[in-house]
């Protein structure tokens, strides 16, 4: 919960520092704060990627832990391969 609103912050920053830069015609202000903005939107997405993984684990085990054989089982292929 708290790395959500840490993002919530720095989105904020960012979007105050990109508008510092449009109205000092700072073009360095106004691109690292649309950098700072997308990277906590961007956050939002990976935060809500392994939530839902999360959730899915919990209400089907048996079935994440068949993804999970798959996976290294091709894994193991590829890498073993020379």
């Amino acid at each position: 919960m708290l790395d959500k609103a840490k993002d919530k912050v720095d989105e904020a920053l960012g979007a105050g520092q990109e508008q510092f830069g449009k109205a000092s015609g700072s073009a360095e202000h106004e691109a690292k704060g649309k950098v700072r903005k997308q990277l906590a939107r961007g956050s939002y997405a990976v935060d809500d990627f392994f939530e839902a993984v999360k959730d899915q684990t919990k209400s089907s085990p048996l079935a994440t832990l068949a993804i999970a054989a798959g996976i290294g089982f091709v894994l193991g292929k590829v890498i073993g391969r020379k």
